[in-house]
């Protein structure tokens, strides 16, 4: 009781005869009290406000001003520019009042000269009133922004939130599901229906995958860090609109998808199957919704913390290794140092090779290879996985229509989320991403002519399997986007044709 009477301070003001409570806490600011009076009264907040007891003294308004009772309200007088023109008499009465108030509150002298002080500069404040009332309001709103902001940045910077990072110990809390041999089966094809599968579901899939490639057997893989890993991977992707955890599942069920589809596992070693597997998995962790264009336009803490380079798959790969470096989430740790090393490297390599802004440079340097590839080159293998996690990170167009256009809608959500955001904050916003300039259509057809379409079909000179699963189902995807796209052109004719039909009919009238 003794915090919260010294915390707050309730004061009782005579409106019209009306009593009115007005409570605020004794760190509220002096213009924060005065409009709460200003509320009370019912009159702008702006104006100016004498404060007097029952005896007709007046009273300071601040936040030591002394409790009252209902009984003995203070009445509350607006001041008029009469009354403002004799301030100088009126600030020495609160000067002398104030001060004897704290002399007797604290028995401290020295705050006199203080209270001195901050009056003048009050004093000061009212002869520029005007201009006051629309500094005080503009700083509140950027103070409002920059909470808002921080609480963001703060939400989305997993290296200062560690909670997260903390291993799950009621392992396992998700069901071990018995997946059908249909199951087994459908997991190994680009046609996986991802959507069909909870959470849960999805993580024992996971885990089935690790153990049908003979990863857990090979490396030794504790089963219950195993789930462990999964459940803490799980726990640290964001509820985005596409970035999220069944997006992770579904770039790595296509990555399994392929190791199986192009026998990858009779032309890697086990150890690259491991970083192919594991890259997939852990690609956007604690991905915030917001592209790198946004965090370096916007100057975030990420970008000033990667200088602007690959910001958001940095810090993909630093939470996977913040996860790695708790023991019970580990599943590398049979392996001794200079293989740990090389898993390290290999899969911060394909975590930053699915940065878009190096789609290009990736691409031609695996087409110089493609025609001569050797899977005894390591420079080769490693352009070869590189390519191969972008395939799967962009996959969502090799599916069956029905599984991948709901992804295009969850992908323009995510886009309009933050082009909204752009404008709010005055930063360039990208055509593709604005509400009022993209369509489905307009959104896929150039991703799929001259981004899909060119990759896979690249790396189908290496695995020619993959025409029929993958390249086909992409040259499907854009004949259908282009047919939509005329209908949509078709019909917006016809309406810019009704619009100018009205217009000349309006004008004849």
């Amino acid at each position: 009781m003794g915090s919260a009477s010294s915390s707050y301070r309730v004061i009782y003001l005579d409106v019209d005869g009306r009593i009115q409570k007005v409570v605020f806490s004794r760190f509220c600011s002096l213009c924060d009290i005065k409009e709460l009076f200003c509320t009370a009264l019912g009159v702008p907040r702006n104006t100016n406000l004498s404060l007097l007891d029952s005896s007709g003294a007046m009273v300071s308004i601040d936040p030591t001003m002394p409790h009252n009772t209902e009984r003995l309200p203070y009445r509350v007088v607006p001041l008029t520019g009469g009354q403002l023109a004799d301030k100088e008499e009126l600030f020495q009465n609160v000067l002398t009042q104030v001060a004897e108030q704290f002399s007797r509150a604290f028995k401290i002298n020295e705050l006199k000269t203080e209270v001195t002080n901050r009056l003048a500069m009050l004093e000061k404040r009212v002869e520029l009133e005007g201009m006051k009332v629309v500094e005080i309001e503009k700083c509140r709103k950027d103070i409002k922004k920059l909470r808002e902001e921080m609480a963001t940045r703060d939400n989305s910077n997993f290296l200062e939130d560690n909670k997260k990072l903390t291993p799950r110990r009621d392992v396992p809390s998700y069901p071990k599901y018995h997946l059908s041999k249909e199951t087994v089966e459908a997991l190994r094809l680009p046609t996986f229906d991802a959507w069909q599968w909870e959470p849960n579901e999805m993580l024992s899939c996971l885990e089935h995958m690790y153990h049908d490639l003979g990863l857990v057997r090979d490396f030794n893989i504790n089963p219950i860090t195993l789930k462990r890993w999964l459940l803490c991977i799980h726990d640290n992707y964001k509820n985005n609109p596409f970035h999220n955890f069944r997006h992770c599942f579904c770039v790595t069920q296509m990555m399994y998808s392929m190791i199986c589809l192009c026998s990858l596992q009779e032309k890697f070693t086990q150890v690259d199957v491991l970083i192919l597997m594991t890259a997939a998995v852990c690609h956007d962790l604690d991905h915030p919704g917001f592209n790198n264009t946004y965090q370096v336009n916007a100057r975030t803490d990420m970008a000033v913390r990667y200088n602007d380079i690959s910001p958001l798959e940095n810090h993909h790969c630093a939470v996977a290794f913040q996860i790695f470096s708790q023991p019970d989430c580990n599943i590398f740790y049979t392996f001794d140092p200079e293989a740990f090393k090389q898993i390290r490297q290999g899969t911060i390599t394909l975590i930053l090779a699915t940065d878009m802004a190096r789609h290009g440079e990736i691409l031609d340097s695996f087409k110089q290879k493609v025609n001569n590839f050797d899977y005894t080159d390591e420079e080769h293998a490693t352009c070869l996985k590189m390519v191969l996690i972008k395939c799967c990170d962009i996959s969502n167009e090799v599916r069956p229509m029905e599984v991948a256009e709901p992804w295009v809608d969850c992908l323009l959500e995510e886009y309009f989320m933050q082009s909204d955001r752009e404008k709010a904050e005055g930063l360039p916003v990208a055509p593709f991403m604005d509400r009022e300039k993209v369509t489905k259509p307009t959104a896929q057809i150039g991703f799929i002519k001259f981004v899909l379409i060119p990759m896979f079909e690249t790396v189908m000179k290496l695995f020619p399997q993959i025409e029929e699963a993958m390249v086909q189902p992409l040259r499907e995807s854009r004949d259908r986007y282009e047919e939509l796209k005329q209908i949509d052109d078709a019909m917006n004719e016809v309406q810019k044709m009704k619009s100018e039909n009205l217009t000349m009919g309006g004008k004849k009238k």
